[in-house]
């Protein structure tokens, strides 16, 4: 859904994963993978935190205001649904702009922790852009997670922050790593949605990963409709009742037309 805003996915068109993403087991278990995560999410959340909601995501809104869609499920972790007008909306891997400390529990807003951050280390970012040891600059493309590609070397002096409450260098933003859980609860919510729908339309996902290609399984073993409109293969295509190969902005933006919206 967001590719179109410069957010792009994990994965392209033939599946193929683009970017080896931040590991949960990984990022809970290792200061220097913490460090590393926060270095790259500093360099490119102001890139992240401008994207702008697209002709799909107004589209959604649209039909989601006319009761032509009900919830939406996103696997997508940059608030640009609701955005976009999107008012109800269960984020499934959570959101990047809360940050939550494994140690205590406590919670930050993103932007205020970029700001601790900036405090922490000054003109980090320039240096980090002159830091590449083959000679090249920092990657100018955001990433799924948030951060920005940089030279290992160049992360080695930053700053990782630490927790306000606790003093810990636990702080993870409050999002499902890949090898993470999606919380019960929030899987529970979902499958009664899944159960109540008259339909369930898939955007944009390829279902290569459990976490939203169950709800298309659930859907299809009660016999509930499945509309999965992206491009190239998917994950549920044998489980689809009808599927479009298509661009989701262009087909979304007109089927908002058709339907007066």
């Amino acid at each position: 859904m967001s590719t179109d805003s410069g957010i792009p996915d994990y994965r392209g068109p033939d599946g193929t994963r683009r970017v080896t993403p931040m590991q949960h087991g990984e990022f809970v278990g290792s200061s220097s993978a913490r460090q590393r995560y926060w270095a790259r999410s500093f360099v490119g959340w102001g890139r992240f935190a401008a994207a702008e909601p697209n002709a799909g995501h107004r589209a959604v809104a649209a039909l989601q205001r006319s009761g032509a869609l009900g919830e939406v499920i996103t696997q997508n972790v940059d608030g640009l649904h609701q955005r976009a007008g999107s008012r109800k909306v269960v984020e499934l891997h959570g959101s990047l702009a809360e940050v939550t400390c494994l140690a205590c529990g406590a919670r930050v807003d993103r932007d205020l922790l970029q700001a601790q951050m900036t405090d922490d280390n000054p003109g980090f970012a320039e240096r980090a852009e002159s830091a590449s040891s083959d000679g090249s600059r920092v990657s100018s493309q955001i990433r799924p997670d948030g951060d920005v590609l940089l030279a290992e070397r160049a992360v080695l002096d930053f700053v990782t922050p630490r927790c306000r409450a606790c003093g810990e260098d636990r702080l993870k933003p409050d999002v499902v790593f890949f090898g993470g859980s999606v919380p019960k609860d929030r899987v529970d919510r979902c499958m009664a949605l899944t159960d109540q729908a008259p339909a369930l339309l898939v955007l944009g996902s390829s279902l290569a990963v459990m976490s939203g290609f169950r709800f298309v399984r659930r859907a299809s073993a009660q016999g509930i409709p499945v509309l999965i409109v992206t491009r190239g293969s998917t994950r549920g295509d044998d489980l689809a009742t009808v599927r479009i190969d298509a661009e989701l902005a262009p087909t979304l933006s007109a089927l908002a037309v058709a339907l007066g919206e």
